[in-house]
């Protein structure tokens, strides 16, 4: 998280040539405009303001942006796998899975073409393998049904099997470099505590109201940029919980400033229950514990449920057995796993469930 580049300018990946225009050119272009309502809010921004704090963030990324690799490429397919892994993920956590997956599958179609099992083993250890599995039903998707390349729009974009509006957005933005708006957890937070205010204990204005705002704020001919900066600055600088107000560049034009201190302060207490919440022994990490040992069975056999609920839960009986199935049925339900189907009794005997066997998907 700390690692900072020197001062280097974002260059357009063909013509070398500096992918938005000079800061000056948009102010120009910002001057004049009409205030910007942020519906429900009662708040109105006028364009001096937004210029301004479009040109301090832009000025402030090309300081202080992070070299990440995904920021050296256009390729909409190293976008997308970019934006997938980031989903709830570090990027000091993603950064050698997303190097790693690329050496393996280096194209769309090699994604495509590959086995799901092998999708999923290489995703060990990254979480919410779900991810993984959505992202080769898009490979498989643009291969199939758009002839390998890469749909260009938001609204095409999004008729992918899980896309969202924000990797829609991410995609169309950061590989086609068109000024589109799109939300995640940094942007959302950035946006509403410089132009609306505090966020805490909860945001004034709703998600519907913060799309419409940052589509209005988006810098002509700079929406790379721009979006790149208010992501980074959400990521390093105005974090969720020890926001860097004392150097912050928009201080001067910040609507949260300085009651967004007051109110961290008054509400740490929700933040550390938040933070009490135990990950392990919840649902998610049981579907983990149970990936982790499928990937480790042998491919064409699997395991049973005896076996599976022997190795990931201490003291398992077969009072059990339905946990475990609900469990292993959501695996399938998301294409991480294959339930073999039990064989034809032709006697009254009933079947052990416990003898039912699970694996990764190979097809």
């Amino acid at each position: 998280m700390s690692s900072k580049s020197s001062d280097r300018s974002v260059l357009n990946s063909q013509s070398g040539q500096p992918a938005s225009p000079p800061v000056s050119t948009a102010c120009q272009e910002a001057a004049g405009h009409t205030p910007i309502v942020v519906a429900g809010t009662g708040v109105a921004l006028e364009a001096p303001m937004v210029t301004a704090v479009q040109e301090r963030l832009r000025s402030w990324f090309r300081r202080h942006g992070r070299d990440l690799p995904w920021r050296k490429t256009r390729d909409p397919y190293h976008i997308l796998v970019a934006e997938v892994m980031l989903q709830q993920t570090q990027v000091d956590r993603v950064l050698p899975y997303y190097t790693a997956f690329l050496e393996r599958f280096p194209t769309l179609q090699a994604l495509a073409e590959a086995s799901p099992a092998e999708v999923i083993r290489l995703w060990a250890g990254l979480g919410y393998n779900r991810r993984a599995v959505n992202l080769q039903r898009v490979a498989q998707r643009i291969v199939q049904q758009h002839g390998g390349r890469f749909p260009r729009s938001v609204e095409e974009l999004r008729t992918l099997p899980g896309i969202g509006a924000y990797t829609a957005g991410a995609i169309a933005c950061f590989a086609f470099e068109h000024d589109v708006a799109f939300l995640d957890t940094n942007i959302r937070r950035v946006l509403h505590r410089i132009f609306i205010g505090p966020d805490v204990p909860h945001p004034r204005a709703s998600d519907r109201a913060l799309s419409q705002l940052a589509a209005q704020v988006v810098p002509q001919g700079g929406g790379w940029e721009w979006n790149q900066a208010v992501m980074e600055f959400g990521a390093v600088h105005c974090t969720a919980r020890k926001p860097a107000c004392s150097v912050c560049p928009v201080q001067a034009h910040c609507r949260a400033f300085p009651a967004i201190l007051t109110a961290i302060q008054e509400h740490s207490a929700t933040f550390r229950a938040r933070d009490a919440t135990p990950f392990a022994g919840s649902s998610r990490w049981y579907r983990g514990r149970i990936l982790a040992a499928l990937r480790d069975a042998p491919p064409d056999q699997g395991l049973t449920l005896a076996d599976i609920g022997q190795q990931v839960r201490e003291g398992f009986t077969d009072a059990d057995l339905p946990w475990l199935q609900e469990l292993v049925s959501g695996l399938a339900r998301d294409g991480l796993a294959i339930i073999a189907e039990e064989p034809a009794h032709y006697d009254t005997t009933p079947s052990d469930p416990s003898r039912r066997r699970v694996r990764l998907p190979d097809s």
